[in-house]
C-alpha cells in the first residue's frame, strides 16, 4: 500500500475521475476480434474527463480504412463511433490521485505531441489470439496504449499480459456509470 494512499482513497486530499471506456463497433476488425477473445466488447479507450470528449486509445486514423491506425483522439460523434452508429459500450469511472491523474496527462499530451511517430501495433492485436506478446517500438493497440498509460501513472492493475480489452473492467475500484448505444452516453 503506498503511504497517504488507503483502499483507493487519498488522505487528505481530493480524488479525481477517468473513464475507462470499452466498446464494440460491429466492424469486420472488431468482430474479428469478438470471434477469437469469445468477449462482448473489442476496444478499449481512456479518457480524463465524465463527458468523454478527451478520450484516446490507438485505432483507426480514417473510419473508413481499418488498417490504417495509430493514436487516436476519438470523440462519441464523430470519426469512427459517428459511421459505426451502433457502437455499444461500457464506461467505468476510476478514483485517482492528483498525482496519478496529472502522470496520465503528461503521458497522453507526449503521445498527442508525437502521434506522426506512433504506430497501430496490428501484428500484437492478433497475437494477443494465441496468448503470445508481439511489441514493436512506438506502436501499441488499444489495450496496451491503456495499459501503458495506466501503469506509467503509477495505478496498480492486476492483468495478464497481453490484455484484453474487457480484462480491464476487472481492474479493482472500477464503478461502472453506463451500459447502452455509445451514442446516447452524453443524453444519460
Amino acid at each position: 500500500m503506498t503511504k497517504g494512499k488507503k483502499e483507493g482513497k487519498k488522505i487528505g486530499g481530493q480524488m479525481k475521475k477517468i473513464y475507462l471506456i470499452l466498446t464494440h463497433t460491429g466492424t469486420i476488425l472488431s468482430k474479428i476480434i469478438k470471434t477469437y477473445t469469445k468477449d462482448e466488447f473489442s476496444h478499449v479507450s481512456i479518457s480524463l474527463n465524465k463527458e468523454l470528449t478527451e478520450m484516446y486509445s490507438f485505432g483507426r486514423l480514417n473510419p473508413y480504412n481499418p488498417f490504417w491506425g495509430g493514436f487516436v483522439h476519438e470523440y462519441i460523434h464523430e470519426g469512427t463511433y459517428k459511421r459505426f452508429y451502433n457502437t455499444k459500450t461500457k464506461v467505468y469511472e476510476l478514483n485517482v490521485t492528483d498525482e496519478q491523474y496529472n502522470k496520465m496527462k503528461e503521458v497522453i499530451y507526449e503521445f498527442r505531441k508525437n502521434d506522426e511517430k506512433y504506430k497501430f501495433n496490428i501484428i500484437g492485436l492478433f497475437a494477443v489470439g494465441f496468448h503470445k506478446v508481439i511489441k514493436k517500438e512506438n506502436s501499441f493497440y488499444c489495450a496496451e496504449f491503456v495499459r501503458y498509460v495506466l501503469e506509467n501513472a503509477g495505478i496498480e492493475i492486476d492483468l495478464p499480459i497481453p490484455a484484453k480489452p474487457e480484462e480491464f473492467k476487472n481492474i479493482q475500484r472500477l464503478k461502472e456509470v453506463y451500459n447502452g448505444y455509445l451514442r446516447e452516453y452524453d443524453k444519460k
